[in-house]
């Protein structure tokens, strides 16, 4: 049998997160939405199905099979939505022969061998759509992500699942006894090769903090559980507040708060950073600060797709895409959205709550900046002190999401280039 793992077609929902990744390896918690289901089906070879844009840079990064219309019909398959949080479910990947549905949404499609090879395996949605008009239909109980701040949402919950699926306890690294644990001492986990310095606390008493290997805690932190610091991340001391995900490989300071850094990035110095997506390769300048809550207290709206989406929700911070850059003072306003490789210079002001890629914004005016070849340059910069570097995959995707976004962000242009010649 086989995990096949899918991108359904609700991916534009989660931009400026998912230009340059698959839905499935946004994290959720410690570990990604893909991750979380790799492991509760274990023993399962995995194959993936993404966007045709997104697939060489995917195939490049894992070693599985990637839109390999074959994965789906050569033997017994288990069918996986990508956006499925899943924290623990009672779908086994053996049993009959269904589709199950959470509100008309495809959550997985359980085939036999022999039902699968009688479902057209052209295509993953091929696949899909004849095994619900061929197989029985099954209600069943699921989180599916649909909008970036559902990830922000359920981040606490992931953490503990993630802790607890983590199966260790306790201190494997380097903890100082000038450091303290306040609260559960078994709800802590510090890897081999983390270290935790003097002056630190490790705050349990409302869920359980995960420091990976190789972290480096500084002191004057405090950290509030559920809260997981990854991987070669260094934290500054400063404040993590409960429901945050940081790492791997970051460099974190000042009060961050229920929002989860997906790595390789960095918010060096003081400044909020709350109920917020931060993707790879960002870095926010000192003071740099957005607002999750507005103060009449109403729901938050976010721009989606063109449009400002009523996001249900009154904590609400930004999301902020791959290798975008802020400035010193830069603030954010509540539902914030900002594009792939921006260059975000503050003005002493709240900037607009759209920020498209690969736009400048400088004294209250989009521009192209020094265009896309600087913006290219940086990159390369900031990837090589990681030791890091753009692949050609990497290169021929930037150029083509600088390419499908080049609409709204010439709009913009525009009609600041008109506001300056008033």
């Amino acid at each position: 049998m086989r995990l096949c793992i899918f991108e359904d077609d609700t991916f534009d929902n989660l931009y400026p997160l998912t230009y340059l990744r698959p839905m499935f390896e946004l994290k959720c918690g410690h570990t990604s939405l893909g991750q979380k289901l790799v492991r509760t089906f274990p023993g399962l070879p995995p194959a993936y199905f993404v966007r045709k844009s997104i697939a060489p840079t995917f195939a490049k990064r894992t070693g599985s099979p990637v839109n390999d219309s074959s994965m789906l019909t050569g033997d017994s398959v288990l069918l996986a939505n990508g956006r499925w949080l899943c924290l623990g479910t009672d779908v086994k990947a053996e049993g009959p022969d269904e589709v199950g549905l959470c509100n008309g949404e495809v959550i997985y499609v359980r085939a036999s061998r022999q039902t699968a090879a009688q479902c057209d395996g052209s295509n993953v949605f091929q696949f899909i759509e004849t095994a619900k008009s061929k197989l029985p239909k099954k209600e069943v109980k699921a989180t599916l992500i649909g909008y970036p701040w559902h990830l922000v949402n359920h981040n606490g919950e992931a953490i503990e699942a993630d802790f607890k699926a983590l199966g260790k306890r306790g201190i494997e690294g380097t903890f100082s006894q000038h450091a303290a644990v306040w609260g559960d001492e078994g709800s802590v986990y510090v890897a081999k090769g983390a270290e935790v310095q003097p002056f630190v606390c490790l705050d349990t008493t409302h869920g359980p903090v995960i420091i990976d290997e190789g972290a480096k805690i500084n002191p004057h932190t405090r950290i509030e559980g559920p809260c997981a610091i990854g991987k070669d991340t260094l934290i500054l001391g400063g404040k993590m507040r409960a429901e945050t995900a940081i790492g791997p490989v970051c460099r974190v300071g000042g009060e961050v708060e229920a929002s989860i850094i997906h790595g390789y990035s960095n918010k060096y110095h003081d400044g909020f950073l709350g109920h917020a997506y931060v993707g790879e390769w960002v870095n926010l300048g000192a003071l740099t600060t957005n607002s999750d809550l507005k103060n009449d207290y109403t729901q938050v709206q976010v721009h989606i797709k063109g449009k400002l989406m009523d996001s249900h929700d009154t904590k609400v911070g930004s999301f902020i895409g791959d290798h975008t850059k802020t400035s010193i003072g830069t603030y954010f306003n509540s539902g914030t959205v900002v594009g792939i490789m921006c260059n975000v210079m503050g003005s002493g002001g709240v900037l607009p709550k759209f920020l498209p890629c690969f736009s400048w914004f400088f004294n209250n005016r989009f521009s192209r900046g020094y265009g896309f070849k600087a913006l290219l340059d940086t990159a390369r910069t900031a990837m090589g002190r990681r030791k890091k570097a753009l692949s050609p995959e990497d290169l021929a995707l930037l150029e083509y999401v600088h390419h499908i976004t080049r609409d709204e962000r010439e709009e913009l242009i525009k009609k600041s280039r008109r506001e300056l010649l008033r």
